[in-house]
């Protein structure tokens, strides 16, 4: 299994207790999803690249967001200290399916941005999580333009065309594409 293969559950933040627990982050919209997962790859921090698949024991969610994991093998707090950091992986297609307007964010790159006033505009680099909301970013006209996750401005994706129907405010390319702010408030040389 590659990471190519894979989408990242999650990471590994530090070892819970004596007995090879380690608590989790898991970036997922419901946890409870995964209380019942058979195995997981770990991409340790000492082997960027490199899977390891685990049996997971239990998954014993603890918020929203962590859970605790028992990985077979890992019995003691020593065993589980090198997990530290590590990344969590499971098969793509292994991933939930969605309702039929909805997407994961690695479908979709590549896509041709289209907007429903504008046309064809550009296509999707990537998509940067920020802690206030998701944004997708794509190239337009040479400059990298930033679109909130929303579903007032994006559409639906369409697979079959590979294109992602968007619905723009006015003026929001402009922004990316008029001067910068800086060059105006420097002062004329004299």
């Amino acid at each position: 299994m590659t990471i190519d293969d894979c989408y990242q559950l999650g990471s590994v933040v530090k070892p819970h207790g004596l007995r090879g627990f380690v608590v989790a982050f898991l970036d997922v919209d419901d946890l409870d999803t995964y209380r019942k997962m058979k195995s997981v790859y770990l991409e340790m921090p000492t082997t960027p690249g490199k899977l390891t698949e685990f049996v997971v024991e239990r998954v014993q969610p603890q918020t929203t967001d962590r859970a605790l994991l028992k990985l077979k093998g890992v019995d003691t707090v020593e065993a589980a200290e090198p997990l530290r950091n590590a990344n969590l992986y499971r098969p793509l297609d292994e991933l939930p399916k969605l309702e039929e307007d909805q997407f994961y964010f690695h479908d979709v790159i590549g896509y041709t941005v289209v907007d429903e006033q504008l046309g064809e505009l550009g296509t999707v680099e990537t998509f940067y999580e920020l802690p206030q909301q998701d944004v997708l970013a794509m190239r337009y006209q040479g400059q990298e333009v930033l679109i909130p996750v929303v579903d007032e401005l994006i559409s639906r994706a369409d697979e079959a065309t590979r294109q992602l129907h968007v619905n723009l405010p006015e003026g929001l390319l402009d922004v990316y594409l008029s001067p910068g702010s800086r060059e105006r408030d420097e002062p004329d040389e004299q």
